[in-house]
């Protein structure tokens, strides 16, 4: 008998990709409609047999829900991998699933070029004042004489601060310095190259807040780095510092980033990603110096596509080799 694979969510671009899986496994899809009508179904049996299970995020999410430790648990005994549809996967406790001896994989790199021109977008906007702009204009306040104040500020020559210099980072790096921001400094856990680096220079995470002109937040959300940037960062930044997020919502204190506004701290903003999605803060919404974007960072048709065909070689690694083709780095070292 086949083993069997796991479809959690819908496909949207690559369904051939998936179909020619058939060839290594029974390919099935779950009947629940609910997190709980899955717990249900994982422990009616209905789904024993799963070796792989393609998370098709976030498509899957109203079904799954977070894969925490009471949905690892439950999934059949045979599951051995979860191949997850997207880059950052703080919605799966990796921790869990390495208790159970479920490998994960993740979808990293095809990402970085959209993601980073997200932030491209963002960063032009927020330090041209671009949103108070469109805001006049659509609330009927633009008089047609003169742009709303106040007046934005060219890129050129600013200072770019990235905190997670990792592939997308290295990306908005090279696509920023085509504006003239050439000065670009950054930190992560570990300092880089020089070669991976491309002539960023390492600072620490203080000094990344007291002379970065612009702030560019990619970096991975996980315990370490949950409100990383909250009151007490904001304290120690350059008066005026432009903040542009499209990593995870979890890593920006929402209400300690409209105090900063309020106080002048940050002037302006570019967000892409929230706390509680769909749900922000009332003020940042009201506010027409933060320009705000509905989480659409990797939303392209060839991101998408690349996307799904990473997360399914994945599943057919697994179900051919026994390997998957990009585990996530807390199991890089896992026999």
């Amino acid at each position: 008998m086949k083993p069997k694979a796991l479809l959690l969510g819908r496909i949207d671009h690559a369904t051939e990709a998936w179909q020619a899986l058939s060839e290594f496994a029974d390919l099935i899809i779950t009947k629940a409609a609910s997190r709980t009508e899955l717990l249900a179904e994982c422990h009616s049996g209905a789904l024993d047999g799963v070796v792989a299970i393609f998370d098709r995020a976030p498509h899957s999410t109203s079904t799954t829900g977070k894969f925490d430790e009471e949905l690892i648990d439950a999934l059949p005994a045979s599951v051995r991998f979860l191949a997850h549809n997207g880059a950052g996967y703080d919605n799966i406790d990796v921790a869990a699933c390495t208790c159970r001896n479920i490998r994960v994989s993740n979808c990293p790199r095809v990402v970085d070029e959209a993601t980073a021109d997200t932030a491209v977008f963002l960063i032009l906007a927020a330090l041209r004042e671009f949103n108070n702009g469109i805001m006049a204009i659509r609330n009927g306040t633009w008089t047609g004489l003169l742009p709303p104040e106040p007046l934005g500020h060219d890129p050129k020559g600013k200072v770019l601060g990235i905190l997670g210099l990792g592939g997308i980072g290295r990306c908005l790096q090279r696509k920023m310095a085509v504006f003239g921001m050439t000065k670009v400094l950054y930190h992560n856990r570990t300092k880089l190259s020089e070669e991976e680096a491309t002539g960023a220079e390492y600072v620490s995470f203080d000094e990344l807040l007291a002379r970065s002109d612009v702030l560019s937040l990619n970096l991975p959300l996980n315990a370490g780095t949950r409100n990383i940037i909250s009151t007490a960062a904001f304290n120690k930044m350059k008066r005026g510092i432009v903040i542009v997020n499209t990593a995870r919502g979890g890593v920006l204190d929402e209400a300690a980033l409209v105090d900063a506004l309020e106080k002048g701290i940050v002037s302006s903003v570019g967000l892409d990603v929230y706390q509680s999605e769909p749900n922000i803060h009332p003020a940042l919404v009201a506010n027409p110096r933060v320009c705000l974007l509905p989480h659409m960072g990797t939303s392209t048709v060839e991101t998408k596509t690349q996307m799904e065909e990473l997360a399914i070689s994945n599943v057919r690694a697994a179900l051919t080799s026994g390997n998957l083709v990009t585990i996530v780095p807390e199991q890089k070292n896992l026999d």
